[in-house]
């Protein structure tokens, strides 16, 4: 993987960008799930 990042720099960028939206969806996910009324 590390070989593989360094012959294609721009992957890094996009892995980077691809976490950091995975990591925004999930929280948004917990929040709005959080909440739920019931007997």
């Amino acid at each position: 993987m590390v070989s593989y990042l360094r012959q294609n720099p721009r992957m890094m960028g996009v892995l980077f960008t691809l976490i950091l939206l995975l990591s925004q969806a999930g929280s948004v996910a917990a929040g709005t799930a959080g909440y739920i009324y019931g007997p």
